[in-house]
């Protein structure tokens, strides 16, 4: 069975996916009772996914080392 596992574990709390391999925790756990077909639709979905996570994240950081927003 493919698995996007890469055993880099932990959750990106701004988008729920996890940073190894870009499931949600529904996906993670449900993974084994999935169809080849459901695996493979969920997996064509994650490159995307991690971009849009490692996006967020430079920005969560860029935004730490900036200090906060002030108003105008």
């Amino acid at each position: 069975m493919q698995t996007p596992c890469i055993h880099l574990c932990s959750l990106v709390s701004a988008t729920g996916f996890c940073a190894g391999c870009g499931r949600t925790l529904q996906e993670i756990g449900s993974w084994m009772s999935y169809s080849d077909t459901e695996r493979r639709r969920i997996m064509a979905l994650l490159p995307a996914r991690l971009a849009g996570s490692a996006t967020v994240s430079n920005h969560v950081k860029s935004s730490l080392v900036a200090g906060p927003e002030r108003p105008l």
